[in-house]
């Protein structure tokens, strides 16, 4: 029997995580992939797939991870900064300073509606 069958989704994404840290970038792809076809609500998996992706130089592909990430989550201030990097990268200034300014913009949302200790 396949080992990673075994695994669980979780275990999958620590797994991947090892995988970019040992820079087995498409096996880290993998495991991601893996990790989310058991569970699609992991977003840490989405994140550490777009980053694995990008280092893999699979912008296009980790520009429509980026994507879907910010449909299912409008309010993720990385997922906007993911995309800003991503588009920079391929030279697409405006839509890299579009998607900085709504990670801005949810950044202060957020520090407005939690303020820290006075």
């Amino acid at each position: 029997m396949d080992i990673a069958i075994m695994l669980s989704a979780e275990d999958k994404y620590y797994d991947a995580i090892e995988k970019v840290a040992d820079g087995d970038l498409n096996g880290a792809i993998a495991a991601f992939r893996s990790c989310l076809a058991d569970d699609p609500s992991m977003l840490d998996a989405m994140h550490g797939l777009i980053r694995a992706l990008k280092d893999a130089g699979e912008l296009d592909e980790a520009i429509r991870v980026a994507h879907r990430l910010s449909e299912i989550d409008p309010e993720d201030v990385l997922a906007h900064t993911s995309l800003s990097i991503l588009y920079q990268n391929k030279g697409m200034i405006p839509e890299a300073e579009g998607e900085a300014l709504k990670a801005k913009l949810l950044g202060w949302k957020l520090q407005l509606q939690n303020p820290g200790p006075e």
